[in-house]
């Protein structure tokens, strides 16, 4: 019995939350990997990108509730969610054409474009404030819980209760179709294999016939829409404040070059790796210690490797290692 409840207490508090983190970081990952592969510069901008996005999408919610509009147990932000990405895609592509394509027509070195992807960043920031505030703010009104604590523990006798947030299931099963529908996409229509022939070989795939602007513009779509996706799920699981999507930076990009900067498995790979790592060194250990070991061995204290004010701090070290020992990543990315 108690090796049930330390397989239940390991899940509620640690595999199906760092799970869902894992998902949310897979997606922007993926995004912020889609723009180094095919333009060629890491997009400072994209936790900005997904913290606007969100921003929009909670505007369109409000609008919606406002009109009596509702999804049943599901959240009503992912009626708006469709309407929140053509938004910031349409934003991002204003972007890219104020912005970017002088860079890019100009061949300038990807550094520059980093740097001038910072300052988009700032002016996102400070557009996101502006449209939405900087109060944290909740807008999941769907059901809490697919599985609830008190119900398990009722149905199953153990002390220990399974918890199942509606958000984080939602999360993994939105996680599974857009990363499927982005691998068929890339895979088997001709603007994903044009985009992947961009990616190996700029000048060989322009003596091919590949339109570049088409391309780029594709590329932003896909990587606008990934960060919405991701940073509408992170709120409606957590909660959201625009400064936190700045924060999410780091573990975003640390799951990109961690899985191999360029390579999308890779993202995916990173995103999950990161989510695990700061979740388990962050967590107490104390109550699944408890009940595996003899009390004799039990833990005095919390048995916790670091406090949770450092979980950035565990994104940061692996991040060190990586670009130290294996810059191209685990699935041999493109080198930072």
């Amino acid at each position: 019995m108690d090796l049930l409840n330390a397989i239940v207490a390991l899940l509620n508090f640690v595999v199906i939350p760092a799970t869902a983190y894992g998902a949310q970081l897979a997606l922007g990952a993926l995004g912020v990997t889609l723009i180094y592969g095919i333009l060629r510069f890491s997009n400072f901008a994209h936790g900005d990108t997904m913290a606007l996005g969100t921003g929009f999408v909670i505007l369109i919610t409000w609008w919606f509730q406002a009109m009596g509009l509702h999804f049943g147990p599901l959240p009503t932000a992912l009626i708006a969610l469709p309407f929140g990405i053509a938004v910031t895609a349409a934003f991002v592509l204003l972007t890219d054409r104020v912005v970017y394509r002088f860079y890019r027509r100009q061949k300038a070195a990807p550094v520059i474009l980093v740097i001038v992807s910072m300052g988009v960043m700032f002016i996102m920031n400070g557009l996101t404030r502006f449209l939405i505030g900087v109060e944290e703010i909740r807008f999941d009104d769907g059901e809490r819980f697919l599985i609830n604590a008190n119900d398990f523990k009722q149905v199953t006798g153990l002390a220990e209760g399974l918890a199942l947030k509606s958000t984080q299931a939602l999360t993994i099963a939105t996680a599974v179709v857009v990363v499927a529908a982005l691998f068929w996409f890339l895979n088997r229509t001709r603007t994903g294999k044009s985009m992947r022939a961009f990616s190996d070989n700029e000048d060989l795939a322009l003596l091919s016939g590949i339109n570049p602007e088409k391309v780029v513009a594709v590329t932003w779509i896909l990587s606008a829409g990934l960060a919405v996706i991701a940073g509408t799920l992170y709120g409606l699981d957590k909660s959201f404040k625009a400064f936190n999507y700045f924060q999410l930076l780091l573990p975003i990009f640390a799951s990109a070059i961690v899985g191999g900067l360029g390579n999308p498995l890779g993202a995916i790979a990173g995103g999950f790796l990161i989510a695990f790592s700061e979740v388990g060194f962050t967590y107490a250990w104390k109550k699944v210690a408890t009940y595996v070991l003899p009390d004799a061995l039990a833990p005095e204290g919390l048995a916790q490797l670091l406090s949770t004010d450092y979980k950035f701090a565990v994104s940061f070290a692996i991040l060190v290692v990586v670009l130290l020992f294996k810059p191209t990543g685990l699935f041999k990315g493109k080198a930072v």
